[in-house]
């Protein structure tokens, strides 16, 4: 199996990224839209359907004061997420996959007292006239096995669908499953994500206003997402990556931690 997404993946991310039916509103305001998708519990035969316990969660937001162009350049550029995203605490690629692909490994911080996140990641992306689209889900790669001091979550499908309205607007859209693993119970990780998913955009959305002149002072023609022959990461085979799956990964005990996050969420609502 080809581990690497085709034009298939990418439509149907672009078309749940568009869609309306199936997503219930949890939040609508200036400009900003958040959705959790809503799933039948039964199939047209009538059997019992079980779903994934974390949600699909999907945040929309409106940019009336930069580029679509220039929104693409912030999710790629390693080097200037350094200055913007406070979460962070390592973040860099690891190999070139092809043209349009890479793996990179990516770690936050947690609120005390949960234990920090990593993911290592196949990224993926997409550019058609007006729209740009970059997908993540986890894979397993062997020199980048889950560590002890940090717990390894999933990204089951994450990504973004940009889709320029003008010279200087865009609509910006972000879309994500994934498990923080640990043993939170899914309807704090739910309720979590639902509160700091427009929190993340708010901070993208300023990212993009400072990065031209960040840029402009910052090897302003070093692109490599849109000139590949930039890359001077190793070239890796796709084929020695597999799939990350949330079962395969344990679940360790975070119990006390129980209440912080569901205060946390709490206070944020």
């Amino acid at each position: 199996m080809d581990i690497l997404p085709d034009d298939k993946v990418f439509s149907d991310f672009r078309k749940q990224c568009l869609s309306v039916d199936n997503w219930h509103t949890k939040y609508d305001k200036n400009g900003m839209q958040v959705f959790v998708e809503t799933q039948s519990t039964t199939s047209s035969h009538g059997s019992k359907i079980k779903h994934p316990k974390v949600h699909k969660i999907k945040c929309r937001m409106t940019i009336k004061d930069v580029s679509a162009e220039t929104m693409y350049d912030v999710l790629h550029d390693g080097q200037y997420r350094k200055t913007w995203d406070p979460s962070m605490l390592e973040s860099f690629d690891v190999a070139r996959l092809s043209a349009n692909a890479d793996v990179g490994y990516y770690s936050w911080l947690c609120p005390k007292p949960l234990k920090n996140r990593d993911v290592v990641t196949l990224r993926s992306w997409q550019v058609n006239d007006v729209e740009y689209m970059i997908v993540n889900y986890s894979v397993k790669h062997p020199k980048y096995p889950p560590r002890k001091d940090v717990v390894r979550a999933v990204s089951i499908l994450t990504g973004y669908l940009i889709v320029s309205t003008g010279p200087n607007s865009c609509l910006f859209t972000y879309l994500s499953q994934a498990d923080p693993k640990g043993s939170l119970p899914k309807w704090v990780v739910n309720k979590a994500s639902q509160v700091l998913a427009p929190k993340v955009l708010r901070c993208v959305h300023k990212a993009g206003q400072n990065y031209p002149e960040w840029k402009g002072q910052n090897s302003p023609n070093q692109k490599p997402w849109l000139n590949p022959d930039q890359s001077d990461l190793p070239l890796m085979d796709a084929r020695e990556l597999s799939i990350q799956r949330a079962d395969s990964l344990e679940n360790v005990d975070e119990s006390s931690s129980r209440d912080v996050l569901e205060n946390d969420a709490e206070d944020s609502n």
